[in-house]
């Protein structure tokens, strides 16, 4: 993809700096999406603060421990300088990087990225995105001194974005510690530090504009900030005023690419228990209910004569440990484990944190009356690793004129040919009227739809029944969540074309 096309991109997860070999043009990387064992002690509420003088001691306490990080990958050449595509393929043409020169004999390539990371412990534990160092043949750590070091990669965590590295040094090192995030407040001052642009070791300012914020994965908790966040600066810290990383500097929402001020940090206790598990596993181990849930609404609170719409609905209880138990679908989780659980995200991210093979009281409301089961909890990587039954589904047409967009499902030889994950899936963009709404919002052919509206989108059918629910509601406009290199956006598209 060139350079200007990858500029247009609206929303990134994850903005590492990719430079082209012997070019020097940086480039985005293309993205596919934690108690730690250093025991951090409990931290007091700070107190409300006024706006600082000067960052400079902050920014002199904690720049020690934040590294450049740069990593290469090898890039195989196309045998006998034949494109990558099939002839005649409408992807060959977004892609010319991925082509040869015809006739000529191509040598592999070598691609470099540029992300940024900090030190969690004085032996030489490094924290960063996994989407920086993903596919990585070799990672090279900068330090504030200027030493340079290899780094070895422990594990990675691709639904928190959160990837583990270790370097081996023969004398200390400095190194920051997680604050909680959870006591961080709509207006308090940060600090992010990173690699924007491959410029290294540079510091930005602001306030946290809002928290909880969530982007596509399951346990999204960002924490939304106006602290310039630009490409390379993946995977940087973003402090408290005490010096304790809050959050991890991961995507950023942009019609241009670069930072208009919003951008997205994972929450510390999101990222220090993930980090916790990869220094003891090298893996994640998230406990396993064994249920399909969604929120209870107000409609559905109306109608089973509920006080309030609270608790996670049980849809279905597929063979597992809620199974076993004896829960079935039509309770309502109200707390787990002695924790309120007041919507789905309460419940999911309980789960996650609990001992697989942990037995925890789950209270459920059932026929109006309220019930304790005892559940063993599972091992939810190993659940998702289970064989699922194949679907029967019905034959798709091939392609649909859509909101200014010629739109086909996502096959397996699409996907192929993108370097697209198998079990990815979507509705692939051929064609964009450069007249439509869609152009002008910055969708290009090769985008993936996955979402619609925050639903997920497989089928045409899917698509156009969002379309129609968004019309029948009155909105003008319809939420779609692309992806492009890995990396996702949304896109409000209006539905009147």
């Amino acid at each position: 993809m060139t350079s200007q096309a990858i500029f247009r991109a609206v929303v990134k997860r994850g903005v590492p700096a990719r430079r082209k070999p012997q070019t020097g043009i940086i480039q985005m990387v293309g993205a596919g999406m934690l108690a730690i064992a250093l025991v951090v002690g409990q931290v007091a509420p700070s107190a409300a603060r006024g706006a600082p003088e000067s960052f400079a001691d902050l920014a002199d306490k904690v720049s020690p421990a934040v590294v450049n990080i740069t990593t290469s990958t090898t890039i195989a050449a196309p045998a006998n300088g034949n494109p990558v595509f099939p002839e005649g393929s409408p992807f060959s043409d977004l892609f010319p990087e991925l082509r040869g020169p015809q006739g000529g004999n191509n040598q592999p390539q070598h691609s470099n990225a540029l992300g940024s990371g900090y030190v969690i412990s004085e032996d030489g534990y490094i924290v960063t995105n996994n989407h920086v160092i993903e596919n990585a043949d070799s990672i090279e750590i900068e330090f504030f001194s200027g030493a340079h070091l290899p780094a070895k990669l422990i594990g990675t965590d691709p639904k928190t974005d959160v990837a583990l590295l270790k370097v081996e040094s023969d004398k200390p090192l400095p190194f920051v510690s997680f604050g909680n995030s959870d006591e961080s407040r709509v207006g308090d001052w940060v600090m992010a530090m990173g690699n924007p642009l491959g410029q290294g070791f540079s510091v930005s300012a602001g306030i946290v504009s809002a928290r909880n914020r969530e982007l596509s994965g399951t346990y999204d908790d960002y924490l939304q900030t106006d602290a310039a966040i630009n490409r390379g600066n993946s995977g940087g810290p973003l402090f408290n005023m005490d010096g304790q990383v809050i959050g991890m500097n991961t995507a950023i929402l942009s019609p241009n690419g670069g930072s208009i001020g919003i951008g997205f940090s994972m929450a510390s206790n999101v990222v220090s228990k993930v980090v916790d598990q990869l220094q003891k596993f090298g893996e994640t181990r998230r406990g396993w209910l064994g249920v399909k849930i969604q929120d209870v609404t107000q409609d559905m609170a109306d109608a089973m004569s509920l006080a309030s719409a609270e608790g996670a609905m049980v849809t279905d209880v597929p063979e597992g440990p809620a199974a076993d138990a004896g829960m079935k679908a039509g309770d309502i989780i109200t707390s787990f484990d002695g924790g309120e659980v007041k919507h789905t995200r309460d419940l999911v991210r309980r789960v996650a944190d609990a001992p697989v093979g942990e037995a925890v009281r789950v209270t459920v409301l059932r026929d109006g009356k309220s019930q304790t089961l005892l559940v063993t909890l599972g091992r939810r990587e190993t659940a998702e690793g289970e064989a699922v039954p194949v679907a029967v589904t019905k034959p798709q047409d091939s392609e649909q004129d859509l909101l200014g967009m010629t739109i086909a499902p996502l096959t397996s030889d699409i996907a192929q040919q993108m370097s697209l994950p198998k079990d990815t899936k979507g509705l692939i963009v051929k064609e964009v009227d450069d007249s439509s709404a869609a152009w002008e919002k910055g969708l290009r052919p090769g985008d993936l739809i996955t979402e619609a509206n925050q639903l997920p989108v497989t089928s045409l059918s899917d698509l156009t029944d969002r379309v129609k629910e968004t019309k029948e509601a009155g909105r003008k406009s319809l939420l779609l969540l692309i992806r492009r290199d890995g990396e996702p956006r949304f896109v409000g598209l209006p539905v009147e074309q």
